[in-house]
């Protein structure tokens, strides 16, 4: 071995990783999922790309001797993949729809099947395969290469387009559950098939096959629910269990492939006996996701890719081969599967979805092409063409997705909650947008008060997942959201729960965070969407990210709480110089006055030489019933921000502040210096936004002179009541 070829292997492996996470930038970009950018990695760095346009630099990077060990690398990559795969498959996804998904799976599965089966013997095997090759090895491989679901990469696009809470959805993810568990099994008897020398060996292959199935339903089963039970009721997931779990998969993995049915059979067969009860497999999927996914399976994309040799297809027939099967691949996939969903009483729009879904064949085809690669049954050439196929089929999910099924119309879908509590059509309503858990108890205390003793305003908290989140983790978010939300929920529900309120709370993934929490608001006619900060990596602003997205999109007040211990909210602070966000600011102090019985102080500031005429403003806001409770305050100052922090750091609970210049609160695209008033405020404070195509209370002729602008012609309803 040369003494160099771990650096070797370390430079392929930084190189592999940097590359696929730069194109996956790209392709998240144009709406796509990861795995399309972890294949165009690695055919970016293999012979087609990085080979044509500097073929010295490929192969000192990636020299003929590495290749073997990173073949190992990227098959224990796949097995532990596979085993993520199989933790993946619930059986809880079939209840209720076992016939639907059952009979569009198998009609995915059998019409590209027949199509591939037949084009393979009628063509494919007389001009791309050798006559070394058994005749019916190559059919049986392709049609199996055709009837492939990509099921992670199928979940993937679903969770990030926000439908697997949808029928649609459900549907989807079960139908690609059975294809998948269909498709391997028929792929185990059809590589038993080709590794053996005669059918009478082919025969004893399949026996064992079977033995082995009824060994892990029958014994291994309820061992691992057993141990499962341990880990959920004991001492938890200890290094000792991972141990155990660990040994037993590779034990499984090898037991296939030495049977003949290959080591990945193994891995997937192991994966989907794990009960998905009692939190074993939750647990071993949190601790190996990351791992396999980030580490190694970049590897395998690369190792594929660059076995992937586009300079092969040289002729304007080889590319109408290629083009040929794409058409057929979509022919027999969607075809078959929207049809089948159309006669099980799907719309023709649903079933359209479910084809365009079931056409997905991404990462399981990649892993099938390699097989049938290394198994000699297909060609370079035919393996250069069939990844293409897996690339076009994998590319035009999302775009066509988004055209069957608009933003708009999966928010309505995924916002379909059981029945809620009939309310007042004026009841306010608060929706508390949740990233992290330490923002939660402050905005209870803070619901509380705007919602009074008598809890009259609708809560809805909202948690959004990330796409990364583990698949396991992701599916729950249609039976417990506050379980889904990975525990960022749950502070906010407890203290909630001691404070009284009712608080719903939704859960889903989003690659788009800011739209989907207007578009939320919108759904749910949010009087005020409340965001929690917390310190962002690089920036120091508080407005800057999802914060500012939101702040330009939503169609109401905005608020950010910046939560330094928030544990009542009695003495209330409002710095005020008249603009729309210093307006909305009064009226959130004026429900706070009215549901909690908050004692509000008005700090109007003006410039040394203005004269104050904020008290109108502050009447017209508080009526005399409950102007007890309200203090006006003028102060002239030449900068505001001072003259707030000066009065902050009086005892004050809450300081409600609008943003503007005058404050230290600008609208910035980077910040690189976090806002005075955030940083050295001692109280909690409440930034507010008022978007401009929104309705404010009018300014009266006084404040309207003092600030040399024309008055409002027609006085509106005061912010904080609903019209």
């Amino acid at each position: 071995m040369n003494p160099h070829m771990l650096a070797q292997l370390l430079v392929q492996l930084i190189v592999i990783i940097a590359v696929s996470r730069l194109i996956g930038r790209g392709a998240r970009w144009l709406g796509q999922p990861l795995v399309i950018a972890e294949v165009v990695a690695g055919i970016a760095l293999g012979p087609s790309l990085l080979g044509w346009l500097a073929p010295d630099a490929m192969r000192w990077l990636f020299p003929p001797e590495s290749m073997p060990f990173l073949k190992m690398l990227a098959e224990v990559g796949l097995v532990l993949f596979m085993f993520l795969i199989g933790l993946e498959l619930d059986p809880k996804l079939l209840k209720g729809r076992g016939h639907a998904s059952v009979a569009i799976s198998h009609s995915s599965i059998i019409t590209p099947f027949a199509l591939g089966a037949a084009a393979g013997a009628l063509w494919l095997y007389k001009s791309l395969s050798s006559p070394d090759v058994p005749f019916s090895s190559f059919v049986l491989f392709m049609g199996v290469s055709m009837s492939i679901t990509a099921f992670p990469v199928l979940a993937r696009i679903l969770t990030e387009r926000g439908l697997m809470q949808s029928k649609l959805g459900a549907i989807a993810i079960a139908c690609a559950a059975v294809d998948d568990v269909t498709a391997w099994c028929i792929l185990a008897f059809v590589v038993s098939l080709v590794r053996a020398s005669d059918l009478a060996h082919a025969a004893l292959t399949t026996v064992f096959a079977l033995l082995y199935i009824g060994f892990m339903l029958v014994l291994v089963r309820p061992f691992l629910a057993r141990l499962g039970a341990r880990v959920a009721n004991r001492e938890g997931l200890t290094q000792n269990v991972v141990a155990i779990t660990m040994m037993m998969l590779l034990g499984s993995a090898w037991t296939t492939e030495y049977i003949g049915i290959h080591s990945l059979f193994g891995a997937f067969m192991f994966g989907a006996v794990i009960p998905k009860e009692g939190g074993l497999a939750a647990a071993l999927a949190e601790k190996l996701e990351d791992v396999a996914v980030v580490l190694l399976l970049p590897v395998f994309f690369a190792f594929s890719g660059l076995r992937t040799q586009l300079g092969l297809l040289a002729t304007p027939e080889a590319w109408l081969t290629c083009g040929a099967i794409i058409v057929l691949a979509c022919l027999g996939k969607f075809g078959g599967s929207a049809v089948a969903a159309r006669l099980t009483g799907l719309r023709w729009r649903e079933a359209g979805a479910v084809g365009v879904l079931m056409n997905t064949r991404g990462l399981m085809e990649l892993i099938v092409l390699n097989l049938g690669l290394d198994l000699g049954v297909i060609s370079p050439t035919l393996f250069t063409m069939m990844v293409i196929m897996a690339l076009v089929t994998t590319f035009m999910t999302t775009p066509l997705l988004r055209l069957l099924y608009s933003p708009e119309e999966l928010a309505r879908e995924k916002l379909v909650q059981a029945p809620e509590p009939v309310l007042p059509a004026s009841a306010y309503t608060v929706l508390l947008c949740v990233s992290h858990g330490q923002a939660g108890p402050g905005m209870a205390v803070l619901s509380r008060a705007l919602s009074g003793e008598r809890n009259e305003a609708n809560l809805y908290a909202l948690h959004l997942l990330s796409p990364e989140r583990s698949l396991k983790a992701r599916g729950e978010e249609a039976l417990d959201p506050v379980a889904a939300s990975g525990g960022a929920l749950a502070p906010l529900v407890g203290r909630a729960e001691k404070l009284g309120l009712s608080v719903r709370t939704l859960s889903f993934v989003s690659s788009e965070p800011a739209r989907d929490i207007c578009r939320t608001a919108q759904a749910k006619r949010a009087d005020l969407v409340l965001l929690g900060w917390h310190k962002p990596l690089f920036s120091q602003t508080v407005l800057g990210g999802t914060v500012r997205e939101v702040m330009q999109e939503a169609g109401g007040t905005v608020a950010v709480l910046v939560d330094r211990g928030l544990s009542q909210v009695r003495r209330v602070l409002v710095p005020f110089v008249g603009s729309r966000h210093d307006r909305a600011a009064l009226g959130l102090a004026r429900r706070l006055v009215k549901q909690a019985g908050a004692e509000v102080t008005v700090l109007h500031v003006t410039s040394p030489e203005g004269s104050g005429a904020g008290r109108a403003q502050v009447e017209e806001l508080f009526p005399a019933e409950e102007g007890a409770s309200v203090k006006l305050k003028v102060v002239r100052h030449a900068s505001p921000e001072d003259a707030a922090l000066a009065e902050a750091k009086a005892g004050y609970d809450l300081v409600v502040v609008g943003l503007g210049a005058e404050w230290g609160l600008e609208d910035r695209l980077f910040g690189v210096q976090r806002e005075r008033i955030v940083r050295d405020a001692p109280a909690s404070l409440l930034l507010v936004c008022h978007p401009e195509t929104a309705t404010l209370p009018a300014r009266t002729p006084e404040e309207a002179r003092a600030q040399g602008a024309t008055p409002d012609p027609t006085p509106t309803q005061p912010l904080g009541a609903r019209s």
